[in-house]
């Protein structure tokens, strides 16, 4: 199994980043497609039209996000992986930290794109165009 350890800083507060994370209209609108999110603990999510689904394990308000995780690339006898959002307060806006665990062996570059490609470039676009006073 794999691991990967991500960050980027966006330009909104915590309490909204974790607020889009886990809102299915906000998600849908930074990663420009479909997502259904039910944001609670034990509430299970799809992302990406389908291809990425998963549970909610663990919710810390405006702070870290626990989720099990897996897409339709992952063998159907693979577990989930875990994907872990944290979110800290920085001078700009706030560090979105993920931290992915458990990904099959052989994915995790394609991961990293991704979380790259699909989901940092368009939130920075996404929030950068909705600019608020940082707290």
């Amino acid at each position: 199994m794999e691991t990967l350890i991500l960050s980027i800083v966006l330009p909104v507060s915590r309490e909204k980043l974790y607020h889009a994370w886990l809102d299915s209209d906000e998600h849908t609108k930074f990663t420009a497609s479909s997502a259904v999110i039910d944001p609670r603990v034990g509430g299970e999510f799809y992302a990406w039209n389908g291809y990425i689904t998963g549970k909610n394990l663990e919710l810390e308000p405006s702070r870290r996000i626990l989720q099990s995780w897996r897409t339709t690339d992952f063998a159907d006898e693979a577990p989930d992986s875990l994907l872990e959002i944290m979110f800290e307060s920085v001078p700009d806006g706030t560090r979105l930290i993920l931290r992915h665990t458990n990904i099959p062996e052989g994915q995790a570059v394609s991961y990293e794109q991704g979380w790259q490609e699909y989901y940092f470039a368009p939130m920075l676009k996404y929030f950068a165009a909705r600019l608020e006073p940082v707290k």
